[in-house]
């Protein structure tokens, strides 16, 4: 994997730079202490990974990942920052990760290993007569102070109340500041559905379905037993398609 870092204090660049070559092969090709200089290097020169801090002269760091996220092929971006309180917003441009400094060298470790691991299991797709979008199979929230990469498949519903969105798993959830609809076209299309406007389910993890009133159906999840969720009538040609009922 080949890495841009673009920092301007030279010690947490070099600081960075160390810790990337001592946790990992990804190979550091060039650094920038300029949000411009970063964009015109970007332009002109395929990369697989940005380390990107916020707070840097001419284009912020923000501005930047956000020119990148509008890209048909970005590179993945990590964000290196002082600054807890951008994360919401890193979430909704789908860094990779968030990184505070001053830099945890196993925090650090274990963001180059999972990107390591993410470049090595993209296999190569068969050749076909179209192209084929891939689906993509985590999505990113918002922590503390970092960006969690789950794994969709852990998700087993999700929950509007007003602006926000609770992401249910067995583990626990999470509160992520986005509307369920937001949140819903980042999900694998071929697993989850929207089957009301406040709710949005896995369907692998559909235990039964029952009759409701009006002719709709309430959902029961493996696990969830003491959860009852609806299928709202706008969604329910589609929800028995999908089922076949």
């Amino acid at each position: 994997m080949r890495a841009l870092i673009v920092e301007d204090e030279y010690l947490a660049r070099d600081e960075l730079k160390w810790l990337i070559e001592k946790h990992s092969s990804i190979k550091v090709v060039a650094t920038e202490e300029d949000g411009l200089a970063a964009l015109r290097y970007l332009q002109e020169n395929d990369l697989d990974v940005v380390f990107l801090d916020i707070n840097i002269p001419s284009i912020d760091g923000m501005t930047l990942a956000r020119n990148l996220h509008k890209q048909a092929n970005p590179p993945k971006v990590v964000i290196v920052t002082a600054y807890k309180e951008h994360a919401a917003e890193a979430f909704e441009l789908e860094v990779f990760d968030y990184i505070l400094k001053p830099f945890n060298e196993q925090r650090v470790a274990n963001t180059l290993r999972r990107l390591e691991n993410n470049s090595n299991s993209a296999a190569p797709s068969a050749p076909t007569h179209q192209p084929v979008a891939a689906t993509k199979r985590t999505v990113n929230i918002p922590r503390k102070d970092s960006i969690l990469v789950l794994p969709a498949d852990l998700i087993y519903y999700a929950r509007a109340d007003e602006k926000l969105t609770y992401v249910h798993t067995v583990k626990g959830h999470f509160v992520i500041p986005t509307s369920i609809g937001d949140f819903a076209e980042k999900l694998p299309a071929d697993t989850f559905f929207r089957c009301h406007r406040s709710w949005c389910i896995n369907t692998a993890k559909i235990r039964e379905i029952s009759p409701w009133f009006n002719g709709t159906y309430v959902i029961k999840l493996h696990n969830f037993d003491d959860v009852e969720i609806p299928v709202s009538r706008s969604h329910l040609k589609e929800f028995k398609q999908l089922m076949q009922l």
